[in-house]
C-alpha cells in the first residue's frame, strides 16, 4: 500500500448535488487524509442548511477545514482563501496525510491548486465603481468593460455586477486586461482531479429535491437566526442561493412554496455554469456520479498518480 505522504494532493469537483462531500469524506477515509472546503458559501458560519454543510455524522471523524470561518458580514475573499487553503494543504502534507480539496466554486478551488496570482485591489477604487453602479446600473459598466477586456466581459453572466466591478477595478489598478490575470492550468503541487458528472435530467431531479429538502428542514429559520447576526449588511452571505429566497419569505414578499421553485430553478443554472467550468479543465478525470464503483476507481485513480487504468468507469465530459 502507498504511504499517504507519497500520495498527491487530491480534488472532488463538479456541479452541485452530485455527491462530492461524501467522495470527500470517503476518499479521506481511505487514503489518510482530510478534508479542505473549497465552497466560498460553506465559509460563513451559521450557514449549514442552505449550503448542505456535512453534518458532524456525515464528516465521519475525518477533519475539515475552512468550514465556518467568516462571519456573514464579512465579504468572502478569494485572496485570503487562497492564503489559508495553501496554509491548510502544506501543514496537512507535512502531517503525513493526503489533503482532499473538496467544492464546486471553481476559482477557488483554482486558487488553491494553481498557479494564480490574485489581482490587487482598492478600497476607493471599489467604491467609486459601486457608486457608479447604483447611479447608472450594470449595462453602462459592462459596455466599458467589453471596450476594455473583451474576454473577460464575455465570460461573466448576465446580472453578475459584482465580477464587472471587480474586472473594472483590476483593468484600473494594473493596467492589465482582468482575463490576463487568470490562473494558468498547472498545479503548484502534484494534484488528482476527480470530477463528479450527472446526466441533466438526474441532476435536476436531485436539485429539485434539494431545495424542497432544504426549506423543510428548516432554512427559513437558519435564515431568521442570522439576521441579528447582520445577514442582511453581508455583501456574499445574503445573496446565497436559498439565502435570498428565504429572506423573501421573512418579507412577504415570496411564499414558501415560491421560494423552492425559485431556488431551485437558479441553482439548476448555477449547477449549468459550474458543469461548463471544470469540464474546460483538461486535468479532470470525471465519473459517472452514481456509479456503485466510484469510491474504488476514484481511490484507484489517486494511488495511480491520475493514471487511469483498464476498467476506471471513467465518462467523457
Amino acid at each position: 500500500m502507498t504511504e499517504p505522504g507519497s500520495l498527491p494532493v487530491v480534488a472532488v469537483v463538479g456541479a452541485t448535488a452530485t455527491g462530492k462531500t461524501a467522495l470527500g469524506v470517503a476518499l479521506a477515509l481511505r487514503l489518510g487524509g482530510e478534508v479542505v472546503n473549497a465552497d466560498a458559501m460553506q465559509l460563513y458560519r451559521g450557514m449549514d442548511i442552505g449550503t448542505a454543510k456535512a453534518t458532524p455524522a456525515e464528516r465521519r471523524g475525518i477533519p475539515h477545514h475552512l468550514i465556518d470561518v467568516l462571519e456573514v458580514t464579512q465579504e468572502a475573499s478569494v485572496a485570503a482563501y487562497q492564503r489559508d487553503a495553501r496554509e491548510a494543504i502544506g501543514r496537512i502534507r507535512a502531517a503525513g496525510r493526503v489533503p482532499v480539496v473538496v467544492g464546486g466554486s471553481g476559482l477557488y478551488v483554482r486558487a488553491a491548486l494553481d498557479v494564480l496570482d490574485i489581482p490587487p485591489t482598492d478600497p476607493s477604487v471599489r467604491a467609486r465603481l459601486e457608486q457608479e453602479y447604483a447611479e447608472v446600473g450594470l449595462e453602462p459598466l459592462r459596455a466599458r468593460l467589453r471596450a476594455l477586456d473583451p474576454a473577460a466581459e464575455g465570460a461573466i453572466v448576465a446580472g453578475n455586477a459584482r465580477r464587472v466591478i471587480r474586472a473594472l477595478e483590476v483593468v484600473e489598478l494594473t493596467g492589465e486586461p482582468f482575463s490576463a490575470r487568470m490562473p494558468e492550468r498547472a498545479y503548484v503541487a502534484d494534484t488528482v482531479a476527480i470530477g463528479l458528472r450527472l446526466e441533466r435530467p438526474r441532476l435536476d431531479v436531485r436539485i429539485d429535491a434539494r431545495a424542497e429538502a432544504m426549506f423543510a428542514a428548516g432554512l427559513v429559520a437558519e435564515v431568521e437566526a442570522l439576521l441579528p447576526r447582520g445577514l442582511r449588511r453581508g455583501r456574499t452571505a445574503a445573496r446565497a442561493l436559498g439565502y435570498a429566497q428565504a429572506l423573501g419569505v421573512l418579507d412577504g414578499v415570496l411564499s414558501c412554496s415560491d421560494a423552492v421553485a425559485q431556488t431551485a430553478q437558479l441553482t439548476r443554472r448555477f449547477a449549468r455554469r459550474q458543469e461548463s467550468w471544470f469540464r474546460a479543465d483538461p486535468r479532470v478525470t470525471w465519473y459517472d456520479a452514481q456509479s456503485v464503483t466510484l469510491v474504488e476507481d476514484a481511490v484507484e485513480l489517486v494511488r495511480r498518480g491520475g493514471r487511469q487504468g483498464p476498467g476506471s468507469g471513467t465518462i467523457a465530459p
